[in-house]
């Protein structure tokens, strides 16, 4: 098994535009990411030590009236890991990574800042410091591959508040536009495909031909899921599930490939509620799921966590803790694929993104590169894009203020 990672292939699948950088075969030739003088990295954040676990639940839940008491239960699971959350310094990772890649690509002249939503260093201190250093057209990769409110509209939502508060510092800001969805870009795909077939092989021998592939993301209300995306034009709505089937689509065919298993098993699951229990959220969840596929007789499982882009604290509670003890529980045999992170695979994808986009916005022709059904998404969000209960000022869409 382990020498069938080379196998998972290089070649695009037909469905996939445009060349390996992105943009168009001229544009791609001389790396140029004007108008953009900068790129920030924009995520989620996360505590660092004990101190931080209540301060930090705090801001993300703020507003919504979750009791203190609620609040301190989930930091227990924090606290299993010493009060650290891995996404920080998974995001530090990647931030090397980007730099070494731009580097080495051409793109040494473009720094990468880095700014969260919940925690330090905080996105409203990154974009000051972007502001001071100058620059004025900042692109922005969110660590959210897909469409959702949660997943999009709300950066784009505190990206707007940072950019008010910069203004009423008396600072002009800079323009800033969000990056597509990158979810069947070649290089958030592949990686994911490689980490199934790592998995695959630490199970045992005598299992893994039927081992089935449990496609994981984060659940999010129903109402949510059926609003992602365009409100109008093909495909209104839906999008979160969407898109993530067809990157489960994606990983199971180069698996199918790469290892000559033509039916093994998959589905889409979810992990992650923490929704009030009379709202519809998204089902199945992970553990249910497994025990289902224990009632069937199913001989393994892979868990392969499509829906995150690092190996933050929801992979290793809900996975790696919770849903791993079940399966201990039911005696079934588990493995746990890799989150993208830091490959320079990924890397290299978000290099070609801002050529891509910083290609486009210079007028030129641009072929963007995707696998799968469902194509490129689009660069602009539109108005009605993934909305929220309670309409906010957005940026880095065409409802935008700061245009």
């Amino acid at each position: 098994m382990p020498d069938q990672l080379d196998a998972v292939p290089d070649h695009a699948s037909e469905a996939e535009t445009g060349p390996a950088a992105g943009t168009s075969r001229d544009a791609a030739a001389t790396p140029d990411a004007a108008p953009y003088d900068a790129l920030l990295l924009l995520s989620f954040g996360g505590p660092e030590g004990p101190d931080d676990v209540l301060p930090f639940l705090q801001n993300v839940t703020r507003g919504r009236g979750i009791p203190e008491a609620r609040l301190k239960e989930v930091g227990q699971h924090y606290f299993l890991f010493d009060g650290i959350s891995p996404i920080n310094e998974q995001n530090r990772r990647l931030l090397d990574a980007l730099r070494k890649d731009f580097a080495e690509h051409g793109l040494e002249g473009l720094p990468v800042y880095w700014g969260n939503r919940n925690w330090a260093p905080y996105l409203t201190d990154a974009l000051r410091e972007i502001t001071r250093d100058g620059h004025r057209r900042v692109a922005v990769l969110a660590t959210s591959a897909y469409a959702s409110y949660s997943g999009c509209r709300q950066y784009r939502e505190n990206l707007a508040e940072s950019l008010a508060a910069l203004e009423a510092e008396g600072l002009r800001p800079p323009r800033v536009d969000k990056l597509r969805h990158y979810f069947n870009h070649p290089g958030f795909v592949r990686p994911m495909a490689e980490g199934v077939l790592r998995s695959l092989a630490e199970l045992p021998e005598e299992v893994r031909a039927g081992a089935h592939l449990a496609f994981t993301t984060h659940s999010i209300p129903t109402a949510a899921a059926d609003t992602s995306g365009p409100a109008e034009g093909h495909g209104a709505g839906g999008a979160y599930v969407a898109q993530h089937l067809d990157v489960a689509a994606l990983i199971a065919e180069e698996v199918r490939e790469a290892t000559g298993v033509a039916d093994r098993p998959w589905e889409l699951v979810y992990q992650s509620r923490s929704g009030a229990p009379h709202i519809p959220w998204l089902e199945p969840d992970i553990c249910d799921h497994l025990e289902a596929l224990h009632d069937a007789g199913a001989p393994a499982v892979v868990m392969v966590p499509i829906g995150f882009v690092s190996d933050h604290m929801e992979v290793l509670y809900d996975l790696d803790t919770e849903a791993t003890a079940k399966a201990a529980e039911l005696g079934l045999p588990v493995a746990r694929s890799a989150t993208v992170g830091a490959d320079a695979r990924f890397a290299a994808a978000v290099r070609e993104l801002v050529l891509e986009r910083a290609a486009h916005e210079r007028g030129l022709a641009v072929r963007p590169c995707a696998l799968g059904l469902l194509g490129p998404s689009h660069d602009v969000c539109p108005v009605g894009c993934c909305p929220s209960r309670a309409p906010k000022p957005a940026a880095a869409g065409a409802d935008s203020p700061y245009a």
